[in-house]
């Protein structure tokens, strides 16, 4: 996926609301995963992430900081963010628990 003209988040959209869902794109472009839920508020927050799993069974959550993804919006609006994250490098962090 080509993010060049896709529109960058500011940091007053670095919400709950607003990327609670988001997909997360890896270092290769390949899929991560998907935001679960957020800790913190702004850039000095995390993402919680399910990482791997199929169809939502088994997913690993793990807790990146959200200075370490590029949240923005695509041509239809749809949130996402990429990182120099790969899965494999997530699914070898330890797990996130509330």
């Amino acid at each position: 996926m080509d993010h060049t003209n896709h529109v960058r988040l500011t940091t007053s959209e670095l919400t709950p609301a607003v990327l609670e869902g988001a997909t997360i794109y890896g270092a290769d472009d390949h899929k991560i995963g998907k935001v679960d839920h957020i800790h913190g508020a702004g850039a000095g927050g995390s993402a919680v992430i399910d990482v791997g799993g199929f169809l939502g069974i088994g997913a690993k959550p793990v807790a990146v900081p959200i200075s370490d993804l590029e949240f923005m919006r695509d041509e239809d609006g749809e949130v996402h963010a990429v990182t120099s994250w790969t899965k494999d490098e997530l699914k070898q962090t330890p797990e996130h628990r509330d």
